[in-house]
């Protein structure tokens, strides 16, 4: 079974949390992919991982420009796993199929759009009935992430 995390997040950006995630993914000597809800999307992430942080260099790739499967981060819109990735991260309103191909999803929906949040909780209801574990991180007051189930 897949371990799932839904990131709610209210405070920050997907912007500002996605890198952060990402590079903690690759200390771990883990690869992942991220699934974005559209090519543009997949362009926008991919341009913002490379300018995110002057010190920081973030090695990935995006669907179709080749090597999918030797890439550390893979960006799509696909539900392929080329590289046999241990993490997907599933935003922008992206599904989660093929969720069982990984140790690791999750899942990052904005708190301020009511349509993602309600497909959240249909993603979530549907994880717990397939039996996976499964958690929900919000972010307080002070910006941490904290468990709340």
């Amino acid at each position: 079974m897949s371990e799932l995390l839904f990131y709610h997040l209210e405070r920050s950006t997907l912007e500002a949390v996605l890198p952060q995630l990402l590079e903690k993914t690759l200390e771990r000597g883990w690869t992942a992919v991220v699934r974005a809800g559209s090519p543009e999307r997949v362009s926008s992430i991919d341009a913002h991982l490379w300018t995110y942080r002057d010190d920081a260099f973030l090695p990935h790739g995006a669907q179709g420009e080749g090597h999918e499967d030797t890439q550390p981060v893979l960006l799509t819109t696909g539900t392929e796993n080329p590289a046999g990735a241990n993490v997907l991260f599933a935003v922008d309103g992206a599904g989660i199929d093929g969720v069982e191909t990984y140790q690791r999803c999750v899942l990052m929906f904005d708190g301020n759009d009511s349509e993602a949040v309600a497909t959240a909780r249909v993603h979530w209801k549907a994880v717990k009935e397939a039996g996976h574990d499964a958690t929900y991180w919000q972010q307080s007051e002070a910006g941490r992430w904290e468990k709340k189930a």
